[in-house]
């Protein structure tokens, strides 16, 4: 039988203006790992006639990752958003996602850091933090 686990999966971010190399994500939320949000790449019209006609919209693609409150990998948008403010400036990213019991790989580029909880919230436990980074484009390919 196969596996659909997700706790193998490997996303790792790049920002160069901030970081030398790459960083792997560590310590995900555990429901809520990271997802991108439902995009729409066309729309449809019906004239009055009833023929139907399309066209396609370029998007952009949103991912939400969550972090645990302890996570190792916290600093990193920490980091990306101070240097950001010291800047005055936006610094883009670029990802890799490796889902190896799917056998399927993502390519994310052009990512800008548009959303985040900058502390976590203090409730029975410390809760995680979310961070919205919005893509230009998320290409797909089998890894096999």
């Amino acid at each position: 039988m196969a596996t659909i686990t997700a706790a193998n999966v490997q996303f790792t971010i790049s920002v160069p203006q901030v970081f030398a190399a790459p960083i792997p994500l560590q310590g995900f939320a555990t429901d809520d790992a990271f997802a991108t949000e439902r995009v729409e790449p066309a729309e449809v019209v019906l004239g009055v006639d009833g023929i139907a006609s399309a066209a396609f919209i370029p998007f952009l693609s949103k991912t939400i990752i969550a972090l645990q409150a302890d996570s190792p990998s916290l600093f990193m948008f920490d980091a990306w958003l101070a240097a950001q403010v010291a800047a005055q400036d936006i610094y883009l990213a670029s990802a890799v996602i490796l889902y190896p019991s799917i056998s399927k790989s993502f390519a994310l580029s052009n990512g800008t850091l548009t959303g985040l909880v900058q502390f976590p919230g203090a409730k029975k436990i410390l809760q995680p933090s979310s961070f919205e980074i919005t893509w230009q484009s998320i290409v797909p390919s089998t890894t096999l």
